[in-house]
């Protein structure tokens, strides 16, 4: 079934449909994984963007109960070069066109990703939407054109709270579009976790005795997060804070620092970030299309713990004032190098001292 891609820009990219014909509008990004694809298809941060894949061959090992980062996938949906059609794993419940189907996620295939990719590279993310081959480019473009994506994380986040009871230090986390992997990296060090909606309010936080927050990953642009600033304000400085990826961003927000949105992104498991204490150098994974702007760190708390190698944006900050530091990257992993994972026990090294102060 023919199927073609059509841009804001006007520009179009025929190809072969596969997975759901239910035809959505989403921010057209693109990945640099090699593998991971269905850890990045069911990351709540990718809520309705349309997800390029550069690997070209992309379904090789089928879809798996294990590496699920939410139950319900919120992508807009996906564009391969070739997408596998037997899959090879002994995990493999499904091949990805089925599991597509399942999820109502469209997909397009057969066409020059390379093209796409350096086209996103040249003018930025847009938005986009799959339409059949027949249907006329310029109507799709003036939809586009009128279209506003936005209300991102009230869609992803948790709607109610929620418990992963243990016998260690309690952490609240906040669910801004929580991947799976932070409750499991938490759960590994034996962490009490209370899991809550992105808009619970300072006081109710505090009423759960918590002795350390995370603030999680997310969808969207952090500037319409008002709320979610004034609630990271009332409790800054109270207890412990960690924050990752949009957690990352919306701390610096609440603490005077600002952000803008970036021409492409960072969106893979293969970007290098420095630590500028170390002089290390860590491989990453990453999914953000915003950045706190280096400027407006100057009359704040904040300083710059890390940056990316590739193109020097900030990447980690150290709060100088606060118990708190947060990275723009995912330490977490899934999918990605497991070089990060330190981080988390450096959290836990924080609220200890914390306690003991």
């Amino acid at each position: 079934m023919k199927r073609k891609l059509v841009l804001e820009n006007g520009m179009e990219f025929s190809g072969n449909g596969f997975g759901s014909d239910q035809f959505t509008v989403g921010e057209v990004v693109f990945t640099t994984g090699m593998t991971g694809y269905q850890e990045t298809m069911s990351d709540p941060s990718f809520h309705k963007q349309i997800i390029v894949f550069t690997y070209p061959l992309i379904g090789n090992y089928g879809i798996n109960p294990s590496d699920f980062e939410s139950l319900n996938p919120f992508v807009g949906g996906i564009v391969v070069h070739e997408y596998a059609q037997t899959e090879s794993h002994w995990q493999s419940q499904m091949n990805i066109d089925a599991f597509l189907k399942k999820q109502n996620i469209p997909g397009l295939c057969g066409i020059d990703t390379r093209a796409l990719v350096k086209t996103i590279r040249s003018k930025g993310s847009m938005k986009g939407k799959f339409c059949n081959d027949n249907e006329r480019t310029e109507e799709v473009v003036k939809k586009l054109q009128n279209t506003t994506l936005e209300h991102h994380v009230p869609e992803v986040s948790t709607p109610r709270p929620y418990s992963a009871p243990a016998e260690g230090y309690r952490v609240v986390l906040i669910d801004y579009g929580m991947k799976k992997s932070i409750l499991k990296e938490l759960y590994r060090r034996h962490c009490d976790i209370v899991v809550v909606p992105y808009n619970t309010d300072a006081q109710s936080i505090l009423e759960l005795n918590p002795d350390g927050i995370m603030l999680s990953n997310g969808p969207g642009n952090p500037e319409e997060l008002l709320d979610s600033i004034n609630i990271i304000k009332e409790l800054s400085g109270k207890v412990p804070m960690f924050g990752i990826c949009l957690g990352h961003q919306l701390y610096a927000l609440a603490h005077g620092a600002k952000t803008y949105k970036m021409l492409f992104g960072h969106r893979g498991a293969n970007h290098p970030v420095k630590e500028l204490a170390t002089n290390r150098v860590h491989i990453t994974s990453q999914n953000h299309g915003y950045v706190v702007d280096e400027d407006s760190l100057k009359n704040t708390s904040l300083e710059v713990t890390h940056r990316a190698l590739n193109d020097g944006t900030i990447e980690g900050l150290q709060d100088k004032e606060n118990w708190a530091f947060t990275v723009q990257y995912h330490p977490e992993s899934s999918p990605g190098p497991h070089d990060n994972e330190y981080l988390f026990n450096r959290f836990m090294s924080m609220i200890e001292e914390f306690k003991n102060n």
